[in-house]
């Protein structure tokens, strides 16, 4: 069986896998780099209950497990991945929150940084660096037979007659038993071959920074306000490799057609170091080894899509998982092979990620307008 995969990022990359493993034929196409977008500017933070109570629940938790059995099966230290624990903190330029502080700050918060809690643990919160664990899934997957492919996916071919028989990529077809759409955002233009619901895009800023906290690390989710009356809620993930990353600045602006026109916002960068000062001047004069800006894609009700394309026999999506795309691509790989192969995801319910539950989109051209 052969299976062609749209979308070189995490879900795709880690679907590829998990067909390889079964012995399929799984092709990766991309058109510009494996983790380009969002699968390469996230923070790469993995929780095991954040998503309790909500529909997403059983997919984070075997995710979360599927996380760890990776790391031992396939060389975790590669891509960074580590338990750590996560606080959560408060700081004002405002006003005094000195009563809201509950746990001691770690060295590298300025006095004025109030942690008013523990919202992950070891046992419960993780981290990878998500480019590379996005190439890592791919490098696992061609190790076991699978192929990459370089172009640019313009439609399916046979979805008119209502069964897919693969995809044209720059002019040229290529054939397959079975499709999977797994473009980001950018499976929005999939709309124009298919009867599929919206998938936007929601733009974020981040930094590196050459930064290692001192004793053990700790990821923070930051509440703050700054000194002009702006809310914000930055969050701040060390990694192995001595650096911390610092993201935040949602906001919506139009998704460029082509994923490799992604720009950071004017003064974003800045904004986001002054808002990083405001809790901690140390991590904010540290040295900025890059920026970003990256796309994450999310669906009218927040839920992912995961499952058959409507009314054409053979394509699928993945897409939408928001947030929690690097924590949710295991599971989803793993269950999106078993629906394929076996008819039926066995490990995770995916009826709530159903593509059906949405109305179809009416204007596939929005891509370009955000």
């Amino acid at each position: 069986m052969r299976v062609l995969i749209c979308g070189g990022g995490v879900i795709g990359t880690t679907l590829a896998y998990f067909l390889a493993r079964r012995g399929v034929e799984a092709v990766v196409i991309e058109r510009c780099e494996i983790a380009c977008a969002a699968s390469g500017g996230s923070g790469g933070f993995l929780a095991l209950d954040w998503c309790d109570g909500s529909p997403v629940s059983q997919l984070a938790r075997r995710s979360f497990a599927l996380h760890e059995e990776l790391a031992a099966q396939l060389d975790g230290a590669a891509w960074g991945y580590r338990r750590l624990d996560t606080l959560g903190v408060l700081a004002s330029a405002r006003r005094d929150l000195g009563p809201y502080r509950q746990l001691d700050s770690p060295d590298w918060l300025d006095p004025d940084a109030v942690v008013h809690g523990k919202i992950g643990s070891v046992e419960t919160t993780a981290q990878v660096d998500p480019a590379r664990f996005t190439r890592a899934m791919l490098a696992a997957a061609v190790a076991r037979g699978a192929q990459l492919v370089s172009g640019e996916v313009t439609g399916l071919v046979g979805a008119r007659d209502g069964v897919v028989a693969g995809v044209t990529v720059d002019g040229r077809e290529l054939s397959a038993d079975a499709v999977v759409l797994a473009m980001g955002p950018w499976s929005v233009r999939a709309c124009q071959w298919g009867p599929l619901p919206a998938v936007v895009g929601l733009k974020g800023h981040s930094l590196v920074l050459r930064y290692t906290p001192p004793r053990e690390p700790q990821a923070l989710f930051v509440e703050l306000e700054t000194a002009n009356g702006e809310q914000a809620s930055p969050e701040v993930i060390p990694r192995p490799d001595g650096t911390t990353y610092v993201c935040g600045l949602p906001e919506h602006a139009p998704l460029p057609a082509d994923p490799a026109r992604v720009a950071t916002t004017p003064e974003a960068s800045e904004r986001l170091r002054a808002m990083t000062a405001c809790f901690s001047s140390e991590l904010a004069a540290a040295d900025v080894v890059a920026t970003g800006a990256c796309y994450r894609p999310v669906t009218q009700d927040g839920l992912p899509l995961i499952g058959p394309v409507p009314g054409i026999e053979g394509a699928y999506v993945a897409t939408g998982h928001g947030s929690w795309g690097m924590l949710n691509a295991p599971a989803t790989g793993e269950a999106m092979t078993e629906l394929v192969l076996d008819g039926a995801a066995q490990t995770v319910d995916l009826a709530d990620f159903d593509p059906a539950r949405l109305p179809a989109h009416d204007d596939p051209t929005s891509h370009s307008r955000g």
